[in-house]
């Protein structure tokens, strides 16, 4: 795998996680907290147009990382399904040549069996 494709495992995979979505719900919540009661200095007042832009840049940017990830992910399982249908094929293949060979071998027993019975 390249780097960037390692990055986008690691990003999604960070992202996508229980430990991402409550450390992030945290911190928003200490966000609007402390602007909410921020008796001097608030940084981003109501309706938290900075809270916005950071979440819209972090989103901007982790959904198509996100769907890097999917896309090298789905391309592996492609052709993992690609080498299992050829592996079934080929093994139905093989059983066909087996239950052939059966049947001309069962068809041989069966002369020598009518050949044993009449030559006595």
């Amino acid at each position: 795998m390249t780097l960037g494709q390692k990055a986008a495992d690691k990003i999604a995979s960070i992202v996508g996680s229980w430990t991402f979505i409550i450390t992030q719900s945290v911190i928003l919540m200490i966000w609007i907290i402390l602007n909410v009661v921020a008796w001097i200095y608030h940084w981003d007042p109501y309706p938290f147009i900075l809270l916005n832009l950071a979440l819209s840049f972090q989103a901007a940017y982790t959904a198509p990382i996100i769907l890097m990830s999917q896309n090298r992910t789905a391309e592996k399982d492609r052709r993992k399904a690609s080498m299992d249908l050829y592996t079934d094929k080929r093994a139905e293949s093989e059983i066909e040549e087996i239950q052939q060979q059966l049947k001309h071998i069962g068809s041989m027993i069966g002369e020598i069996a009518r050949n044993g019975r009449h030559g006595k």
